[in-house]
């Protein structure tokens, strides 16, 4: 038996409601391990999901977080692969706000000799979510001309670096001219845009003659249709987001979000031919169980070498809710991590 710290939602509506609690977790039962968790990965999905807009929130009260690194502090009697004193990263669909956790063993994989608790937090859940989305739906080609928005971001940092590993042409977007700074610095993408008024004509600025054949789309609104407007015929549009529902506050406003539904992006499926253009939509937590599936991309991304996660911002364990408001605002760059004493 350990006792461990976790924060709990009693049920989703309010961030506020989320409470730090002590429970008693029982050993791990025979294809588990006990994880002593070090280092947790804020998602943008935690937040949708303490808000209650997010479908596959689970009903009633819920531990957030999907992503953690951490330390095996035990193995079930069935685990062969894992020992106690092995650093590991693990994905969950939900339970990842707390000290300590037992899970199956499959959503567990060694942590990189080299890195860090905090950067093996932040590669699994947007690591996956950026390989999956750029090469099994997006068809990922040498030199494609790519755009990704929230570029700055860890999933938009992790895109830029796997399509950087085919040659890609890479035009990221940011909502501000502080983060294109630091993309500009720190990551090498070909082009960096600022969304403001003028992203249309910025945009096919940036392009010049390239086709524009793949999208990272996450933000929503005017963006996604320009975007759309941009992108040449057998192109692909992969969204996995939309930023523009996100609220500032504990809870969402729902006037305003029913108005941001009235007034969203239409496509019209019966052009699509015409246009010759795709659009598609995954979330990682519905493949969660596609462990044989989630395994292989792993084993395909650890083959591409890529550099860790940039962790931009580190929090205590019990500055939680802090480390969710800064996550909020939109200002971070790279990862948003939350250390465990």
């Amino acid at each position: 038996m350990v006792q461990r710290q976790v924060y709990r939602m009693p049920k989703a509506g309010s961030i506020k409601d989320l409470t730090l609690q002590t429970e008693t977790l029982p050993p791990p039962n025979a294809d588990e391990v006990c994880v002593r968790v070090h280092a947790i990965g804020l998602n943008f999905a935690d937040i949708f999901a303490m808000q209650g807009l997010y479908s596959a929130t689970p009903k009633g009260p819920f531990i957030p977080g999907l992503e953690f690194a951490g330390e095996v502090l035990a193995v079930g009697e069935a685990v062969k692969d894992f020992k106690p004193g092995d650093r590991v990263m693990g994905a969950t669909r939900f339970g990842g706000y707390v000290s300590h956790i037992n899970i199956h063993h499959r959503y567990v994989v060694p942590l990189p000799e080299n890195w860090s608790f905090a950067e093996g937090a932040g590669f699994l859940v947007q690591g996956l979510t950026a390989y999956y989305a750029l090469t099994v739906l997006g068809n990922l080609q040498r030199g494609m001309t790519v755009l990704i928005h929230s570029a700055a971001g860890g999933v938009g940092i992790l895109a830029n670096r796997i399509c950087k590993k085919y040659d890609a042409y890479t035009i990221g977007t940011v909502g501000s001219p502080g983060k294109a700074t630091f993309l500009q610095e720190e990551e090498a993408y070909d082009a960096v845009i600022v969304r403001d008024n003028d992203f249309y004509a910025k945009l096919k600025q940036a392009l010049g003659n390239r086709p524009l054949l793949l999208i990272m789309e996450c933000i929503g609104g005017k963006i996604l249709m320009q975007g759309w407007k941009a992108m040449a015929s057998m192109g692909r549009m992969v969204v996995y987001g939309n930023a523009s529902f996100t609220s500032h506050s504990d809870k969402p406003n729902y006037l305003q979000l029913y108005w941001k539904y009235l007034k969203r992006p239409q496509i019209d499926p019966l052009r699509l031919p015409t246009q010759n253009k795709s659009l598609m939509g995954f979330n990682l937590i519905y493949l969660y169980e596609q462990t044989d599936m989630l395994h292989q991309m792993l084993r395909e991304l650890k083959a591409l070498q890529l550099k860790p996660q940039h962790v931009g911002h580190v929090y205590p364990f019990d500055q939680m809710h802090q480390a969710i408001r800064q996550f909020q605002k939109g200002e971070t760059v790279g990862k948003v991590v939350v250390t465990v004493p």
